[in-house]
């Protein structure tokens, strides 16, 4: 088997971290330069499916011959695509909204094998909030955790006490899948090119 390099296109820590998880460090990492508005109606799911392949597109560009992973998570509830929490202002009302109710996580993965084959994955999560009162919302405002994170949380931080009810995949609530992922892995190396693994 031919080892090829593996490149991250992604700007996030907790995605290096959960590649470690199974093994994998990236020969680079390459924060993927894409508009990220989403269009007009588009539902959070399609959303997240396509950030990750245009995050690998243009990674992919003068990389030919590597792995290209890349991977886009978004909060929605109902049609409502929640925000990556910008601001303290942010996090609150993505909390608010999400309080009491169900709401989902999608997890788009987008993998461009040496051979130039492109798979592509959705993970899609369930994830129930206790109903917080307005001590619970200000005290993980001012943990600082949500900034940056789509819908103004961290399950793998100060969240996890807030969340009574989940199901699919944690890690993809995280930010990579990690089955869904590691199947990927299996399907493209099986056909003849591999990736260094701790």
């Amino acid at each position: 088997m031919v080892s090829a390099p593996f490149i991250l296109a992604s700007s996030s820590p907790r995605r290096l971290e959960l590649l470690a998880w199974i093994g994998i460090v990236p020969d680079r990492v390459v924060a993927p330069d894409i508009d990220e508005t989403p269009l007009v109606r588009e539902k959070p799911r399609d959303l997240a499916a396509r950030l990750a392949l245009q995050k690998m597109d243009a990674v992919a560009q003068g990389h030919e011959g590597a792995f290209i992973l890349a991977a886009d998570t978004v909060v929605g509830v109902g049609r409502r695509i929640l925000p990556k929490a910008e601001s303290e202002a942010d996090v609150r009302t993505c909390l608010n909204l999400l309080q009491g109710q169900r709401h989902r996580v999608y997890t788009g993965v987008s993998l461009c094998a040496p051979d130039g084959r492109v798979l592509r994955r959705l993970s899609e999560s369930t994830v129930l909030f206790r109903r917080l009162s307005e001590a619970d919302i200000t005290a993980y405002v001012a943990s600082g955790e949500g900034i940056g994170k789509a819908g103004g949380y961290q399950i793998q931080g100060r969240a996890a006490a807030l969340v009574r009810f989940l199901s699919g995949s944690y890690t993809g609530i995280v930010g990579l899948p990690l089955f869904e992922l590691s199947q990927m892995l299996q399907s493209v190396s099986s056909s003849g090119s591999a990736f260094k693994t701790r």
